[in-house]
């Protein structure tokens, strides 16, 4: 069975961070607790910028 839980609690702020980050850039406007009346396609698009940056950052460590 897979989980989402963050195993490293001190990363959850940070994951947060990141998460509001990702949604402003594309322009979603999140709370923070709730956010279940977002369409799929604005969780779908903070999710695909998260993972953009994800790869951008790790293209970058190994250059």
């Amino acid at each position: 069975m897979s989980s989402n839980k963050i195993v490293v609690p001190a990363a959850k702020e940070a994951m947060e961070k990141f998460k509001m980050e990702a949604a402003n850039e594309v322009g979603v406007s999140l709370k923070q607790g709730y956010n279940g009346d977002l369409t799929s396609k604005q969780a779908g698009s903070i999710g695909g910028q998260m993972v953009k940056k994800m790869i951008e950052s790790y293209e970058n460590s190994i250059k």
